[in-house]
């Protein structure tokens, strides 16, 4: 029994997963508004008549997210409270036919690359003059732009392929388009991603393509910051690198997920690359560009990880001292190469190793913090919590990094989505304090 009065065309978009998972639902949004649906991303309010999920299906912890929300929803719908529920994304592209079997009462599952036809069942039209249009879920000053879809590298662990398929470039005229779009929205700044930002350009340029990306973005007048995320160290585009030290508008920042530093490890994992080659790639960057923030990521508890190569791995990030490091637990994947593998290492111990790998960066990152007491600093503010400012220097992306803080004091005069440049008078672990200058 319906509690309450169901928009008919109110759409409401629920993104789980990642920063490129974001950016198809913005798609996704934009394409419906064309076809004059009333379009919300994640609304509490439970006046849609449809709901779309756009589902995570990288590791466990993340299916099961994406299944409690589909399970959510399609309560909902036998209640009365939603007409229609969909499902779409990265679970639905890689579990389609067992979810379909085990949760029926959902009205359509479609894949990662299906948006024509998910836009074909709501009895919409893809609207080709919208290429380049964005429908922005984050705040308006930054925006995400997806470089390329799939990834054809063959990583051990990693199940990214079997959900969003080959490598494919969008050509570059096409990128340069969406960013003055954005731009002329507000937007100053955007991070680039892709699963592997590096092989930019090869599929349909016939070469690594990204430095030349990067020279035509910068271009891009009112695009004051540009951020480069998950670039894959082997083969490593060093032009790229070049175009960072040459355009002011490029931030100071690379992410290169790494996974290891033990040559055992990264042999398994099937990287590509030893740690001697790691340490060269990290020295020759910084070389390039002194002062350049890199971010990096640890996988933990591969399978046949003993405790020398977690110590090797362990001590190699003490000697880096990478500015910005996550670490993640192995999560036994179907179908990957690991699969065949025994997952001998305990939940406990992946944990545990997580847990200490991350210790020996809150001390570096609480060094690198407390060096900066005193330096001005170029800040976009990204919105205010409480009696804050809160914003981020170019070494700093939304959501995964640093942030700083400023007190909204009386006489502080800043303003959400603006740069301001911040005297630090403290830091912690992972934030800086400060005032303007």
């Amino acid at each position: 029994m319906k509690t309450k009065t169901l928009k008919k065309n109110k759409v409401n978009v629920v993104t789980l997963g990642c920063s490129k998972n974001l950016v198809d639902s913005e798609v996704l949004m934009t394409q419906l508004k064309a076809n004059k649906y009333d379009v919300v991303h994640e609304s509490e309010k439970e006046d849609s008549s449809i709901v779309i999920i756009n589902t995570c299906g990288f590791i466990d912890n993340a299916r099961q997210e994406s299944i409690d929300t589909i399970l959510k929803y399609v309560d909902d719908k036998q209640h009365g409270r939603v007409d229609k529920v969909y499902v779409t994304g990265c679970l639905s592209e890689r579990y389609r036919p067992e979810l379909e079997k085990e949760i029926p009462e959902v009205d359509g599952y479609f894949g990662t690359r299906d948006l024509p036809r998910l836009l074909k069942t709501l009895k919409a039209d893809y609207k080709h003059e919208l290429v380049g249009e964005r429908l922005l879920t984050t705040p308006n000053h930054y925006a995400y732009l997806k470089i390329s879809e799939g990834c054809d590298r063959k990583c051990s662990f990693c199940a990214i392929p079997l959900m969003r398929g080959n490598h494919i470039s969008v050509p570059a005229e096409q990128l340069v388009l969406q960013a003055k779009n954005l731009v002329k929205n507000g937007v100053k700044e955007i991070m680039l991603i892709a699963q592997d930002l590096t092989f930019y350009g090869l599929d349909i340029y016939g070469k690594r393509n990204l430095s030349e990306l990067l020279y035509k973005l910068s271009d891009v007048e009112g695009l004051e910051w540009i951020r480069l995320h998950y670039a894959f160290p082997s083969g490593f585009p060093m032009d790229a690198i070049d175009a960072i030290k040459n355009c002011s508008n490029i931030c100071n920042y690379l992410d290169m997920p790494l996974q290891h530093a033990s040559d055992n490890m990264l042999k398994a994992m099937r990287r590509g690359i030893t740690k001697e080659k790691s340490t060269k790639l990290i020295e020759t960057i910084r070389e390039k560009v002194p002062g350049i923030a890199i971010r990096t990521t640890f996988l933990v508890g591969y399978p046949g990880e003993t405790e020398k190569d977690f110590e090797d791995l362990m001590d190699w990030t003490s000697a880096m001292k990478f500015d910005r490091m996550g670490a993640f637990t192995y999560s036994h994947e179907e179908n990957t190469h690991a699969y065949k593998t025994t997952d001998d290492v305990p939940e406990d111990v992946k944990k545990e190793r997580a847990g200490k790998l991350m210790e020996v960066q809150r001390k570096i990152s609480h060094k690198l913090n407390t060096k900066k007491v005193g330096n001005k600093l170029k800040v976009l503010i990204d919105r205010k919590e409480g009696d804050y400012f809160i914003g981020r220097t170019e070494h700093d992306s939304p959501e995964v990094d640093n942030e700083v803080l400023v007190k909204a004091e009386k006489d502080t005069y800043l303003r959400v989505g603006d740069f301001a440049t911040i005297e630090i008078t403290s830091g912690e672990d992972y934030d800086l304090f400060g005032k303007p200058a």
